[in-house]
């Protein structure tokens, strides 16, 4: 089974999440995970996959610029319905607490459900996610730091475990539907 995720990242914080993502699906037996860049990934490459997880840092609650651009030019394949049936999963970046994360969620997973793929989260149920709460992917804070010496604050190794608990739900689902 193939899986494309492509992400859009400024500082580091979003690639890393799509990197735990892609380690999280590989662990999975006969996945073939393809991780891009958005301003490196072709959306007609989407039509030989069977799953595509997309994210992006949250701005102001939506998806940023660049994924936004990126998603955009899908209009082909939803004219020809090239996407139905796929597996999708999302997944965002915000610097602050209450900064939006769902809503970038729920934005990232809209233009999926126009394509009709098939969109799986992150069930609460799990134990990677007992104390998360969110369903609609994985949504990750990473606090501004306020001085410019400090070190960026990344992903925590708590964050990147969701990240890779939500790769691996998206190979195990992928293979239920591709097999």
């Amino acid at each position: 089974m193939k899986i494309f995720i492509v992400f859009d990242s400024e500082n580091g914080h979003t690639e890393a999440v799509a990197e735990a993502i892609a380690e999280g699906a590989r662990d999975v037996t006969g996945a073939e995970v393809f991780l891009q860049h958005v301003n490196q990934a072709d959306v007609n490459d989407l039509v030989e996959m069977d799953a595509i997880i997309w994210g992006c840092p949250g701005h102001f609650g939506t998806i940023s610029a660049g994924l936004k651009a990126w998603i955009d030019q899908l209009g082909g394949l939803w004219a020809q319905g090239k996407l139905i049936g796929k597996i999708g999963a999302t997944f965002c970046t915000t610097a602050t607490v209450h900064g939006g994360i769902e809503s970038t969620l729920l934005n990232l997973i809209t233009p999926m459900l126009h394509n009709g793929m098939i969109v799986v989260g992150l069930p609460g149920n799990i134990p990677e996610n007992a104390m998360y709460g969110s369903y609609y992917g994985v949504g990750i804070t990473c606090p501004v730091e306020t001085s410019h010496d400090a070190p960026p604050n990344m992903p925590s190794e708590t964050d990147l475990i969701l990240a890779r608990a939500l790769g691996h739900r998206v190979a195990v689902v992928t293979g239920k539907f591709v097999s």
